[in-house]
């Protein structure tokens, strides 16, 4: 498993991540097996979100099934977020609502701390000086250790800098060969009239984590948009999938991992967020993390994707 600088932190962490939004109706042993075969493919990150599940259910699920002693807990990286209401649904990145989530995170993952925080999507209510009291006293506390965001673009990243102190080290955000926006936009700029170059993600989101050592982990890389089922092995997508499977020939390894390989072989060091609740998937797209694609490789799978290369 290849690891990745995680922001400025100075820590190393796996390129493949397993989030785990899909655990709340699955037994003790299940999430054992799940977890036990992350572990053996060399993940220790796991990502939850205060939300998955209903309120806190996968990070309680988790820590039921898991039962980790403190030495264990130790040994992995737990990331959550916090911001998104389910009742509503809304946004709430009010002071209150960070603290109280946290809390709830902490009880429910039964832990003392969390490694990292992510603010879950953009608040449009968002008063950076109220979030930045809140970081400031989870970290003082010892309950947070590192902060980021997801979905953000570079100016509410800028924004959210205005009062946050602490190094902002991830942003989450959907990449996947066919949805991929932020990566195919810049291939195509100040192409009049080419869709493709329309900037969606407020202007280079990918070159300015890059530029600022945030760390892109990309969510649902696998599906083909946004949560309309996967382009691994569907008809809608058969030239894409010839490619696929010719690589994984190639490399010996399932079509999962090349799908994987497309986003890690990405110089900007991202990790690659699992959703699958499939112990085989997981080990597959685990194979993935070591590959370099050769440049001629991506590019066939991006344009097979259809992706336009001017």
């Amino acid at each position: 498993m290849r690891t990745v600088p995680l922001g400025t932190t100075g820590t190393q962490v796996p390129n493949v991540v397993l989030g785990l939004m899909r655990i709340a109706e699955m037994d003790d042993d299940a999430v054992k097996t799940l977890v036990g075969t992350a572990r053996d493919a060399g993940i220790d990150f796991f990502d939850h979100a205060d939300v998955y599940g209903g309120d806190h259910g996968c990070e309680r699920r988790f820590a039921e099934a898991m039962q980790l002693t403190a030495a264990e807990r130790e040994q992995i990286t737990l990331q959550t977020k916090a911001g998104i209401v389910g009742d509503g649904p809304y946004f709430d990145f009010s002071y209150e609502h960070l603290i109280s989530s946290v809390e709830g995170s902490l009880r429910a993952l039964q832990t003392d701390y969390i490694d990292i925080l992510l603010l879950h999507r953009p608040d449009a209510l968002v008063e950076p000086d109220e979030v930045a009291r809140a970081f400031d006293e989870l970290e003082a506390a010892g309950k947070v250790r590192a902060f980021g965001v997801s979905n953000q673009t570079p100016r509410q990243i800028d924004l959210l800098k205005k009062s946050v102190t602490q190094p902002l080290v991830a942003n989450q955000l959907q990449l996947s060969i066919t949805h991929a926006p932020i990566v195919a936009q810049g291939v195509a700029a100040n192409m009049l009239g080419e869709e493709q170059s329309v900037t969606l993600d407020g202007g280079g989101i990918v070159d300015y984590c890059r530029l600022h050592d945030i760390t892109i982990q990309a969510w649902s890389p696998f599906q083909a948009g946004f949560f309309n089922g996967v382009f691994l092995g569907s008809a809608d997508y058969p030239e894409l999938n010839a490619v696929v499977d010719r690589l994984a020939a190639q490399y010996d390894v399932p079509p999962i991992a090349i799908a994987t390989a497309w986003i890690t072989r990405h110089p900007a060091q991202m990790q690659v967020v699992l959703g699958t609740t499939t112990p085989e998937r997981v080990a597959g797209a685990a194979q993935g993390s070591d590959i370099a694609l050769t440049r001629p490789e991506w590019y066939e799978l991006f344009r097979a994707a259809g992706h336009r290369v001017p």
